[in-house]
């Protein structure tokens, strides 16, 4: 696995790259999603919320009634460009949804109390 120094070095360099116009190499990108959505499920501890970045990465998070089989009724998804915006503060989670960056179902898909990370 790797550290957290080079987790972070991840994001930094695939934030690098969005800034430069570039679409950051497939490995970086994938390892600053999933450093990202580990925080995340980390900082919002729970089971009742899917927050999905294809193709990197999901992780169930946010206190509530647990999910366990077939379609969850709480799902957010959005691009790898997307999450790293909103997880670093660069865009707001009001702003994301308001432009249609994110898809959400669910009265508890809403991340803006635990956005940026």
């Amino acid at each position: 696995m790797s550290s957290p120094h080079t987790k972070s070095a991840a994001v930094a360099a695939a934030l690098t790259a969005l800034d430069e116009g570039r679409t950051p190499e497939r490995s970086v990108f994938r390892e600053a999603v999933r450093t990202l959505l580990a925080v995340l499920a980390e900082r919002a501890p729970g089971r009742s919320v899917e927050v999905r970045i294809p193709p990197y990465g999901a992780v169930q998070c946010v206190a509530g009634p647990r999910h366990t089989r077939g379609t969850p009724p709480n799902v957010v998804e959005m691009d790898p460009a997307t999450w790293l915006s909103v997880a670093t503060g660069r865009l707001s989670w009001a702003d994301a949804v308001t432009e249609g960056r994110v898809r959400v179902s669910g009265a508890r898909a809403d991340l803006s109390a635990h956005l940026p990370l």
